[in-house]
Formats: structure tokens, C-alpha cells, sequence
């Protein structure tokens, strides 16, 4: 029996589980003949696990990768934790139109036209709709008044919107991620239809048929980069009835990045440096939606506009952030 044999027998008696240098001190004790010392035992028990270089190590070449050990050596409770890593757009995602807040079916048509023709104006090849394309009002927790539009009338006007968005850009890459008006729905079925909340048929995917219009739907926990650029919603961020004067100077406060959103309705940006003279920056869209809402129906800081982001091989990027004032772009 050879030494990776002797290594392999120890290592299914022991489990994965077991600590590779405890395992070595254990062979060793019992199979000092074989080996020379505990560094010997560990040195093979690598070898058969895969993490030695076994293609320059002939001692091992025909021995056979084990799975890696797990990494809980103790034993410890299961664990919930989710880990988030950023979804990076593709490289070929470089000439960006970014529009928030369309909040279906209080879309401003004038507004969506001008950065329509704007991203054909400009060849972009991919669209983001960063959050609350839809309102859902009457779905909402603060909303009490039933002559508003049904639920199913919003549906109804975000599949001719989606439509319309695909026939005028019909190759470029649509996504759309999920703002907190969005997520109403899937939130109003676990409240109330429990039952089937879990049932694929009934999420936004399915209910807008988005594969048929080649739109990807994103979480509203998953942080999108286009380059260095982070792109979220924002209500993450601003949360509460906290509204800073400048949309933009608060989301780098938290963000400690550069990053863009939406949200507040209101366009801004604001720029620091570092130490050592690195600039970030940070920036917040207007919105394409009705300017005074229900519950601010006199006075309103909101703003229309979008964003332009085109992004460089190295992930360096230009945001032109555009305001419509008067039907003209700013």
C-alpha cells in the first residue's frame, strides 16, 4: 500500500470534515513506519486532495482530486447568510440609456419620448430601466383611493410599453431593475396569497411575459456595474423620510463609491477626492413620470430626465445626466 493509499484510507475513515494538519498528526501517530514526520503525512494527504501541483509531482500523478473540505471545521450551526456579488454587464454593454421612475401608467409620454429619441439619436446598444417602472397604487399600503387604475390596467399599459421600448430598439440588451414600487406585487401575494407566492406563473416574469420581449429582471438586492459605475434604484439607500438636498451627495455618503440612481425623482451630482486625489463621483436621475403625486399634489422638487453612460475597455465611464425642462434637454 502506497502512501497516497494510506493517505485516501484515512481521509474517508476521518471525513472531510477533519482539519487536514489534525488528520496528518492522527496518520502519524499510528503509521510512524511509513512516514517520516507529521509534515510527510500532511504533504500527501494535499497530494490526494488536489492541492498540490500533482502534473510536476510524479508521486501523485495517478492519484485522483478529491472534493475540497468543507470550511467548518467545528461544526458550527447552519448558516441563512446569502452572499451578493455585483452583476457585471457584459463588455458589449458600453453605450448606455438609463431611465427611472416611469411609474406605469402615470408615465410622462412627452418625457419618454425625448429620451427615446434621444438613445436612438445616440445607437445605444443597451437599455436600463433602473426601477419603478410600475406604480401599483392600488396594491399599495398607502393608497385608499379605489378610483385609481386597477392592477390590471397597469399590466396592461407595461406590456404595450415593453413592446414599444423592443420594436424601437430591437438588437440592444433591455434590463430592468426592480425598484421598490416593483417589488409591491410579489409583496402583496406573500401578504395575501400566500398560497401561491412561490408559483413562478404569478411573479412579474411570467405575468409581463418578459422573455417575449427579451428583458432581463433583476433583483432589487443585486447591485448592477457597468464598469466602475454602480447603478441601483436607491431605495436602499435613502431610506425613511430621509431626503438629502442633494440626492447625489447622500448616495455617496453611503455608497463610498461611484454610483447612480433613481428614486428620489430629482437630478443631481455631486463629485469628491480621496487622499491621494482618486475622484469618485455620484449621480441622481430625474424621473419619467407625472410630476405631482397624490400626496404632494401642490408643491413637488421632482424633475424629468435621464442618463447617459458610456463605458470604457478599463471600466472607466462618462455620465451625462440630462434634465427636461420645458421639453428641453439640459
Amino acid at each position: 500500500m502506497t502512501k497516497a493509499d494510506i493517505a485516501r484510507k484515512y481521509r474517508n475513515e476521518y471525513g472531510m470534515e477533519m482539519p487536514t494538519l489534525k488528520l496528518a498528526r492522527i496518520m502519524f501517530s499510528k503509521e510512524s513506519l511509513t512516514f517520516k514526520d507529521v509534515e510527510d503525512c500532511r504533504d500527501v494527504l494535499r497530494g490526494i486532495e488536489g492541492k498540490k501541483n500533482n502534473k510536476k509531482n510524479k508521486r501523485y500523478k495517478i492519484t485522483h482530486f478529491m472534493p475540497e473540505r468543507p470550511k467548518n471545521p467545528y461544526n458550527l450551526p447552519e448558516s441563512y447568510q446569502e452572499k451578493r456579488e455585483p452583476l457585471r454587464l457584459p463588455l458589449t454593454c458600453n453605450n448606455i440609456l438609463l431611465i427611472s421612475d416611469i411609474h406605469i401608467p402615470y408615465h410622462d409620454i412627452d418625457a419618454i419620448t425625448i429620451a427615446l429619441e434621444y438613445g436612438v439619436r445616440e445607437n445605444v446598444n443597451t437599455i436600463v430601466l433602473n426601477g419603478d417602472v410600475l406604480d401599483f397604487c392600488r396594491i399599495s399600503r398607502f393608497e385608499t383611493d379605489f378610483s385609481k387604475r386597477s392592477v390590471k390596467q397597469e399590466f396592461d399599459a407595461a406590456k404595450e410599453f415593453l413592446r414599444v421600448l423592443r420594436q424601437i430598439f430591437p438588437t440592444q440588451e433591455i434590463y430592468w431593475i426592480k425598484g421598490n414600487h416593483d417589488q409591491r406585487y410579489e409583496k402583496y401575494l406573500f401578504q395575501k396569497a400566500s398560497e401561491i407566492w412561490d408559483d413562478p406563473y404569478f411573479r412579474l416574469e411570467e405575468r409581463l411575459q418578459l422573455n417575449e420581449e427579451r428583458v432581463h429582471l433583476i433583483d432589487d438586492k443585486i447591485l448592477v456595474k457597468a464598469g466602475k459605475l454602480a447603478i441601483t434604484h436607491g431605495h436602499h439607500i435613502f431610506k425613511g423620510i430621509f431626503t438629502p438636498v442633494s440626492p447625489a451627495r447622500g448616495a455617496y455618503m453611503k455608497a463610498k463609491q461611484s454610483v447612480i440612481v433613481g428614486h428620489l425623482h430629482r437630478s443631481s451630482h455631486h463629485v469628491e477626492s480621496d487622499m491621494e486625489g482618486n475622484l469618485n463621483a455620484a449621480w441622481s436621475t430625474g424621473c419619467m413620470c407625472q410630476l405631482r403625486m397624490d400626496y404632494s399634489p401642490l408643491i413637488s422638487n421632482s424633475q424629468h430626465g435621464f442618463a447617459h453612460v458610456t463605458v470604457e475597455k478599463n471600466g472607466d465611464f462618462i455620465v451625462k445626466n440630462y434634465s427636461i425642462i420645458n421639453g428641453k434637454l439640459h
